[in-house]
């Protein structure tokens, strides 16, 4: 099934944020995006230049073009553009039956004011008919914080990116608490403008999938994260980030994005990829090389070690467990690695090694990926 996405958000004409950067999330997570925009910006890496609102009328008859003609699977609510624009849009979803995310957007990552304080008010309609509400630590903090927006009975997913550590971490909250929380290492960028709309659109393409908000948001996580290691470093300023790349990594299980094959010579191997053009990103005493393909499959050598096909799953227990339902045995369980991969492993009738598994960022952009890569 293709989800049918509704986004209901502002523009950035330099593309990094907004309705473009929620376009190209949910194109390359699997989904149909449709637009109803809020407001017209100038806008580049440097900051916004100007914001025109869309007159909320047209607003409204963007969502119901959509509506009455393609159907909805999920809505992501970003920029809202008014304070009536934000009440007329909720009165329109609220018959809906499918799950909304709304990123409180109120400033950009440049600093630049995107809400005026009625239109923060009004967040309160948009919050009651909302599935997960993603705000960032300033946000939250002007919503009135985690007990006020669970107040209109809906999750809060607090981002933890602009909380200094070096270690980003994000929390996923409902009525009874907290219901999961993720934890990375920092991402050294400049290119980061887009981040909040990325992770919305990208959650609300998995909801529409039919997955579960938790996993949903892991998932969408990952792509972030992977976006944010690929970026193009496009402008002067706050750059976009690279959700064209995010290829392979995410989008269903059992991707096939991942081969080892044995080496006896370590040193003519890795010199003969080299010399078949592909991209070297991993390098390990000798008897280990990682290589990287234009699409984002990913190709190893290992000295001695047998052909071993890779195959990604973005809920490997969950995977795992269906398989055995079904009357697969393992070999080996789902196990943490110390390559930072969480792997199971089984072999095919002919003796093939089959290995299932979850990597994230870590298949592609591992701590330890060489530097000129």
């Amino acid at each position: 099934m293709t989800p049918r996405i509704l986004i209901i958000a502002g523009s950035d004409s330099g593309g990094g944020a907004g309705i473009q950067a929620d376009i190209k999330t949910v194109t390359m997570l699997g989904g149909h995006a449709m637009t109803a925009i809020t407001a017209i910006t100038a806008q580049n890496t440097l900051g916004v230049q100007a914001v025109l609102p869309v007159p909320t009328e047209m607003v409204l008859a963007q969502i119901d073009s959509c509506l009455s003609d393609i159907g909805v699977d999920a809505v992501k609510i970003g920029m809202i553009g008014s304070a009536e624009t934000a009440h007329a849009v909720a009165d329109r979803l609220e018959p809906l039956d499918v799950p909304i995310v709304f990123d409180p957007v109120m400033i950009a990552t440049s600093g630049a004011t995107l809400a005026d304080p009625a239109t923060i008010a009004a967040f309160a309609r948009l919050m009651r008919i909302a599935t997960v509400v993603t705000p960032n630590t300033p946000e939250l903090a002007a919503l009135g914080g985690e007990a006020a927006v669970l107040a209109h009975d809906c999750h809060v997913l607090a981002k933890g990116g602009h909380v200094d550590g070096a270690e980003v971490i994000d929390r996923l909250i409902g009525a009874d608490g907290e219901v999961a929380r993720w934890s990375g290492p920092r991402i050294a960028t400049t290119s980061a403008h887009g981040t909040g709309c990325t992770l919305a659109s990208g959650i609300a393409t998995l909801l529409g999938q039919g997955r579960a908000l938790p996993l949903a948001v892991a998932v969408a996580r990952d792509f972030v994260r992977l976006a944010l290691c690929d970026a193009p470093r496009l402008g002067q300023g706050h750059g976009p980030l690279g959700q064209q790349a995010v290829r392979l990594d995410l989008g269903g299980d059992l991707r096939f994005n991942q081969v080892t094959l044995g080496s006896t010579d370590h040193a003519a191997s890795r010199d003969f990829y080299r010399a078949l053009g592909l991209r070297q990103i991993v390098e390990s005493a000798d008897h280990y090389a990682r290589f990287e393909t234009p699409g984002g499959a990913t190709l190893s050598i290992e000295r001695g070690a047998r052909p071993t096909v890779f195959l990604e799953c973005d809920d490997l227990a969950a995977t795992v467990a269906r398989l055995e339902a079904d009357g697969m045995t393992f070999d080996q369980r789902p196990t943490d690695q110390p390559w930072l991969w969480r792997e199971a492993r089984l072999t095919d009738p002919a003796g093939n090694t089959v290995c299932l598994y979850h990597a994230g960022e870590n298949r592609r952009f591992p701590p330890w990926r060489l530097p000129d890569a």
